[in-house]
């Protein structure tokens, strides 16, 4: 029989696996993926930090004892890059939902938008969207958002330690973000067009590092998938040569 080379993971003891989130998956599609194919070896995973279905890039996934650090690894500065859309409004404040508000960005200016991302810099005040995963009452806001209930989010204070402006096409505007948890991307977007006395939401996002974490480290979710898979049925085929 062929020797089937055998992964140096061990899921048990505790593993970080980075994951290249696919656009418009959940991060629990991702997770109920790797549970399926790490079923036989009966471990837990976790994720650390949610990323929006309309969002791709780096997810965290932590396994066996691993999954009691996911607390200190959602802690880390993340750093994200993505599109700011002008002149219009989305309740969810990206492409979730439908436009509800157009509004003029003729007299905006490149020099204005560079100036105004400078000045969401250090710390400040975000009220998250109301389609968001913020629990209230022990319910997603996004829950009640849907059926159509009026949602008060509290703001919550945010750390914002770098906000790049990379290329400006209008209505679009490319942007680089180094931020701390807690923060919504998209409510910086909403903000950015109302600091402008305009409207924004955002279009694109993908999230490139979190701590010394990079997404060019990471695994695509089929990719990792297989290799689980291969690792299962070498550690099965090995047991069953011992016995």
């Amino acid at each position: 029989m062929m020797e089937i080379s055998r992964p140096t993971f061990n899921f048990a003891e505790g593993e970080v696996l980075l994951i290249d989130k696919p656009l418009r998956w959940t991060s629990f599609d991702v997770i109920r993926k790797i549970r399926s194919a790490m079923k036989p070896l009966n471990v837990k995973v976790g994720h650390a930090g949610t990323l929006d279905p309309l969002a791709t890039g780096l997810l965290i996934v932590c396994t066996g004892k691993f999954t009691k650090r996911i607390d200190e690894f959602q802690a880390q500065e993340k750093e994200y890059t993505g599109t700011i859309t002008l002149g219009a409004t989305t309740p969810s404040y990206d492409l979730e939902r439908d436009i509800d508000q157009r509004f003029d960005i003729s007299g905006i200016t490149d020099e204005q938008i560079r100036k105004m991302a400078t000045a969401f810099v250090g710390k400040i005040e975000q009220v998250p969207p109301a389609h968001s995963a913020v629990k209230m009452d022990g319910e997603r806001v996004y829950e009640k958002a849907r059926r159509g209930e009026t949602v008060e989010v509290k703001p919550r204070t945010v750390h914002i330690h770098a906000f790049e402006i990379l290329n400006i096409d209008l209505p679009n505007v490319e942007f680089r973000v180094v931020c701390s948890k807690g923060t919504y991307i998209r409510s910086l977007a909403h903000d950015f067009g109302k600091a402008l006395d305009n409207g924004a939401h955002l279009s694109c996002l993908r999230r490139t590092k979190s701590g010394n974490f990079h997404v060019g480290q990471a695994w695509q979710v089929a990719d990792l998938v297989k290799y689980i898979k291969d690792f299962t049925f070498a550690a099965s085929d090995e047991d069953i040569q011992k016995s």
